[in-house]
């Protein structure tokens, strides 16, 4: 088999809620289907997200703060776990201070010779947001 794509589906509980979560971090509507709206799409550059209300996946935040400090508090959430490479980090980062987006985990350079920072969703998923090091 070969996929020539792969599109996660999110669980979430409110659609006008999370469009607007995805908007603050720079991505775009794509589209939305049903009245009310049940399932919809967002998109950043080449990648895309749908979300389904009520359905199809778990969804669930956590009572942590932090989603890396500890084993327990990766699995504390209910939602998925995605990751998103981006160009600079810190810039993301700065981004989701100012619109108020929550961060479970600031910019770090991890042993796995990656930069990266997590941020969750309302209904609990959450997003590795990373850029590789260069090695020395």
């Amino acid at each position: 088999m070969i996929v020539h794509g792969v599109t996660p589906i999110l669980n979430v509980s409110n659609m006008d809620t999370s469009f607007a979560w995805f908007a603050k971090l720079g991505w775009k509507e794509l589209w939305r289907w049903g009245d009310p709206t049940g399932f919809g799409a967002v998109g950043s550059g080449p990648c895309e997200i749908f979300m389904c209300r009520g359905g199809q996946g778990g969804r669930g935040k956590g009572k942590n703060t932090s989603t890396f400090a500890s084993f327990e508090d990766e699995t504390q959430d209910k939602g998925c776990w995605m990751s998103w490479w981006v160009e600079d980090v810190d810039a993301v980062y700065e981004q989701c201070v100012k619109q108020g987006i929550e961060v479970t985990w600031p910019p770090t350079d991890m042993p796995w010779n990656v930069r990266e920072m997590h941020v969750r969703h309302p209904d609990g998923h959450v997003f590795r947001i990373g850029k590789g090091l260069k090695e020395e």
